[in-house]
């Protein structure tokens, strides 16, 4: 097989960004996966999004990726998250047909110039040794193919080394009726690279046909128009209903009957599991006092007849499986098509990682994804296309593009990774991100779209449409700012007392005015009233314009809190320092900074085991050493 510039190993959420990103900045790439009819599998829940996760998508279009793109295209059901809550931790979230995802992801990727999809497993790198680090020059597959290439992306999900686990039941697999990518885990632990291993697990999927939804409540799409891309294309969209329920003593019960033959509680399973998505026998088991627990029943897609169980995730025997199933309301001859499983894999830690994700054992080879120990379709897209877009800029030679904390959730993701070194399965939540207010999901083209179009990955459609909604919000603003209060305004709102002769700018960040704002229907309403001309802008632009000038002066204030600390944060660390010459330094922080080499002051202090006064200690030193020099 002939050599590319760049090699994509895994064709799921994370391969698929990262493929995309190599080749639309004109990179020779393949994607070489196990089969090219599962790209984009959505192996778990039938969503996308989600309360921060739909931040991250949001992130990924802005950046110029795929997700918002084909979620959008896919949905059969669109929510807007915490709408009762502030916008800062408001975000959208969509079922979509797991069928159509996948299959107009390859579509994408086979319709994509300088992309080839090659089917095949990876069982290890080829590595050329010689200088302080080796460098990557391609993979070996399971046929005995050799691949050359200047720069390899690693993306393999739960597949590496995989197993499978039902009761007392293992076998080896990635997904239940695939295999696992068996070989490569192994290969990289002899060449000394970190490998560990996790869990995680998926519910039964139950025929459709066989619930009794009169018993359920049904859970519709929220009305008006939610996008995940920024380009808001509009499709036909059906509306199918999700439906919630609980479990209940019987449930319970029978879970309970069956731990003695239970995997997680054998000592069978060794890797860690999510602690945020836990299986329902963890959930049993760790409160024993809970009466119920909450269950949404998601349809797959339009063209299966089978639902997905959200909090019923399960590695019981079979049998058992099929009586706390059956003890559900509506449940009473619900038919199994799959069951619920356990899956154990390989993953790297991302300590290991620079924050480019690039490995500090091998140049040139970029990892990403659940092999970085995260959980989660839009974590795992948002690395890919982070990976993608840094093993493009090390083909040219340019620095890395790394995002501030400040800047994205995707900045938060990966500093978390390569600081904390994570035991479990990392999952994203707006509590991580100090500044959510700046990160709000309906502003994440004005964050990251210009980094795209600096890079490239931005097309022509993408940047006007870019420009029409700066033009829009900049409008909005210059309304809102030119637009007093009269007397009238505050007697058909009476809200707006006080507020007499104000600018509207001005009377938004009143709380008893901006409380009006925090639902979007009510907001546009109230602002149509007062700006009429706004109600001819686009509808996003103009929220996103109310939403920056209600939280104007706590954006400012994030923001300089944000720059003052990036000062310290980005300070760099030679890569030669020596921790041990860092008078006052705890021993403990000399062994994990000497052993995990931060790029900066900023990783450096968020390291566990790293102190604030070591950090301080680190500061002084290393602004003496600049200073000296």
């Amino acid at each position: 097989m002939s050599d590319f510039e760049a090699i994509v190993i895994g064709g799921g959420h994370a391969g698929v960004e990262a493929a995309l990103a190599l080749a639309r900045l004109g990179t020779r790439t393949v994607l070489i996966t196990q089969n090219p009819d599962t790209i984009a599998k959505m192996s778990c829940n039938p969503a996308i999004g989600g309360l921060s996760k739909g931040n991250l998508v949001r992130e990924i279009d802005a950046l110029g990726g795929q997700m918002g793109i084909l979620a959008d295209a896919t949905s059969i059901q669109v929510r807007m998250l915490n709408q009762s809550r502030g916008a800062a931790v408001q975000a959208p979230r969509a079922q979509a047909d797991k069928a159509l995802y996948s299959s107009l992801a390859r579509q994408t990727l086979e319709a994509q110039s300088n992309l080839t999809i090659f089917m095949d497993t990876v069982t290890d790198i080829i590595v050329a040794d010689g200088g302080a680090t080796p460098r990557i020059e391609g993979v070996r597959t399971e046929r005995g193919n050799s691949v050359g290439a200047r720069v390899v992306v690693l993306t393999t999900g739960t597949f590496m080394e995989g197993k499978l686990f039902i009761g007392q039941w293992t076998g080896s697999g990635g997904r239940l009726g695939e295999p696992a990518a068996l070989g490569l885990g192994t290969a990289l632990r002899a060449r000394g690279f970190p490998v560990g291993r996790m869990k995680t697990g998926t519910p039964a999927r139950i025929k459709r046909s066989s619930i009794d939804f009169s018993k359920l409540e049904a859970q519709y799409s929220d009305p008006g128009r939610i996008f995940f891309s920024f380009l808001e294309q509009e499709y036909q969209r059906p509306d199918v209903p999700c439906h919630i329920l609980y479990t209940n003593e019987t449930t319970h019960a029978a879970i309970r009957a069956g731990l003695d033959r239970s995997p997680l509680f054998s000592g069978v399973i060794v890797g860690k599991g999510p602690r945020y998505c836990p299986s329902i026998e963890d959930k049993v088991v760790r409160f024993p006092d809970r009466e119920r627990h909450q269950v949404f029943i998601e349809p797959e897609g339009l063209s299966t007849d089978e639902v997905y169980l959200n909090g019923l995730s399960s590695s019981l025997p079979e049998d058992v499986q099929e009586r706390f199933y059956h003890s559900l309301p509506g449940f009473e001859r619900a038919a199994i098509v799959r069951p619920a499983y356990a899956v154990e894999y390989d993953y790297i830690d991302p300590a290991a990682l620079d924050a480019s994700l690039e490995s500090k054992l091998v140049r040139g080879l970029f990892i990403a994804g659940q092999t970085n120990g995260t959980s989660g379709y839009e974590e795992a897209a948002a690395q890919g296309l982070m990976a993608g877009i840094n093993a493009r800029r090390a083909l040219d030679g340019e620095p890395p593009l790394m995002l501030g904390r400040n800047e994205a959730y995707i900045g938060v993701l990966i500093d978390d990774l390569v600081t904390l070194s994570p035991k479990e399965p990392y999952r994203m939540f707006t509590s991580r991100a100090e500044y959510r207010l700046a990160l709000r999901h309906d502003s994440a083209d004005l964050r990251l779209t210009p980094y795209a179009l600096e890079i490239g990955l931005a097309d022509a459609r993408r940047r006007e449409s870019f420009e029409r909604r700066l033009r829009a919000i900049d409008e909005t603003k210059e309304l809102l700012a030119s637009r007093k209060v009269a007397r009238d305004d505050i007697a058909s709102m009476p809200e707006l007392e006080g507020h007499l002769h104000q600018p509207l700018a001005d009377a938004l960040r009143d709380p008893k005015v901006g409380a009006l704002l925090d639902d979007e229907a009510s907001a546009l309403g109230w602002i149509a009233r007062l700006l009429p001309r706004a109600g001819e802008l686009p509808r996003s632009s103009v929220v996103t314009a109310l939403l920056n000038e209600r939280y104007r002066g706590y954006l400012e204030k994030e923001e300089r809190l944000a720059n003052r600390l990036s000062k310290a944060d980005k300070l760099l660390i030679p890569a030669d320092f020596d921790y041990s010459n860092v008078k006052g330094l705890s021993k403990e922080a000399i062994e994990k900074l000497s052993a995990r080499r931060p790029l900066s002051l900023g990783q450096a202090s968020r390291t566990p085991g790293v102190r604030k006064s070591d950090a301080a200690l680190l500061y002084i030193a290393l602004t003496r050493r600049s200073g000296s020099k």
